[in-house]
């Protein structure tokens, strides 16, 4: 791609590029053979689903084109590293080539592996921890010395997915319907019935109906901040099934602890954790004397140290 690995004054310095790519953008980081990030930005959105189907792989190229024409113009890359959504590890060497190729990379140069890998050492060191995911859905991970991706849950809303966006929305709508079932006008009178309406544009069951068959997995997890709003404002109902969100996820880290056989601690990462402090406060009170924080520093901006820790500086680019 012009503007990538073209020709450059010798006195250029090579960079690593990070990257990560989800379904509603990609963000990508430049570091220095140091480590330290020099430019970062965004570029459409990339997905190891684009690999499964032709009118996907055509998407994925554009896609790709695009990244490299967001770089800055005269950029040098050495390495790559990217953490992409919807990636079957078995294509992974299929999407390292087209990155390569794109980027005019080498093989050797290039390494793909899935959003939660990249998520993970940008918490831990391999082994060290237990990842805990919860957006509109929810995972955790433990990526072993080995190289072995231990995991609970991320199996999607339609089998699980508790204590994500999608199932606090989900959770909240059923017992709003459940009251209007009893007595017509008493669930949607309450805190939550009112903050959910508002987000959905009603209060009648066609406009929740509309809604929610209408909207994609993520639209209808964004719900959860109604909930949020309604336990911001003293509803118990919305209150509970936040707590209840923290429970749940509490039992995908126990989950871990009990397969591997010893308690690690926890970083959180995920726009749940940021709804309302009841689901963190349920979360560690589901477990008493784990270390519970917060997942440092932006994935790309870790996916780019890695690279270049990867692929260290020669002796010529480093005088």
């Amino acid at each position: 791609m012009p503007g990538v690995n073209a020709p450059a004054p010798a006195s250029t310095p090579a960079l690593h590029l990070g990257l990560d790519a989800g379904g509603t953008q990609t963000r990508w980081a430049l570091a220095d053979g140091g480590g330290r990030v020099v430019a970062e930005g965004s570029a459409p959105p990339l997905s190891g689903l684009m690999l499964l189907d032709p009118a996907g792989r055509a998407t994925l190229q554009a896609a790709l084109r695009g990244l490299a024409a967001a770089l800055p113009a005269g950029t040098v890359l050495r390495s790559a590293w990217a953490g992409l959504t919807g990636l079957d590890a078995a294509l992974a060497p299929v999407m390292a080539r087209a990155l390569g190729g794109t980027l005019a990379l080498p093989p050797a140069a290039v390494h793909v592996g899935t959003d939660i890998e990249l998520a993970f050492r940008a918490a831990f060191a391999p082994g060290e921890g237990v990842l805990l995911v919860a957006g509109t859905g929810t995972i955790a991970a433990v990526l072993g010395v080995d190289g072995t991706l231990h995991r609970a849950g991320g199996r999607g809303a339609v089998i699980d997915d508790a204590g994500g966006g999608h199932w606090i929305a989900r959770e909240a709508l059923r017992l709003v319907w459940r009251l209007e079932d009893e007595a017509p006008d008493r669930g949607v009178a309450t805190p939550l019935g009112r903050a959910l309406a508002q987000a959905v544009g009603g209060e009648d069951w066609a406009a929740t109906r509309a809604f929610v068959y209408g909207a994609s997995r993520g639209e209808l997890g964004t719900l959860a901040l109604a909930v949020a709003d309604a336990a911001q404002a003293g509803d118990a109902a919305a209150l509970g099934v936040l707590q209840q969100a923290g429970g749940e996820l509490a039992r995908l880290v126990q989950a871990l602890h009990g397969r591997l056989g010893r308690v690690l601690p926890v970083a959180l990462a995920g726009r749940v954790w940021t709804l309302h402090p009841a689901v963190e406060a349920a979360l560690r009170a589901a477990l008493p004397g784990v270390a519970v924080s917060h997942s440092p520093g932006a994935a790309h901006a870790a996916a780019a140290r890695l690279a270049a820790s990867a692929h260290p500086a020669t002796e010529n680019e480093l005088r």
